[in-house]
């Protein structure tokens, strides 16, 4: 049963990378749906009570959220080595 919920968690992730070729807006739904089900899916895989529940779904929400907007940014943080970072075009 535990390893059927993982999967299905997986899934809900993978999904995420499907969001190539919609709008920001887009993105952001999917996001939110997918990491607040990942994030219900795992409290209920680990017989968490409900305000755990409560509590993982708002959170993968958050993480989808910031998943679905990050993978559509075409530019990439690199570290310079002094504690500092900058932007470019990613490879």
């Amino acid at each position: 049963m535990l390893r059927n919920k993982i999967s299905i968690a997986a899934v809900g992730l993978a999904l995420l990378a499907a969001c190539a070729n919609l709008t920001p807006e887009q993105r952001t739904v999917v996001g939110v749906t997918a990491g607040a089900a990942t994030g219900l899916i795992t409290a209920e895989a680990l017989e968490a009570d409900d305000d755990w529940r409560l509590i993982a779904a708002l959170a993968g929400a958050a993480a989808g959220t910031l998943v679905a907007q990050n993978a559509a940014a075409s530019r990439c943080a690199y570290a310079r080595g002094d504690g500092t970072y900058y932007t470019a075009p990613c490879p």
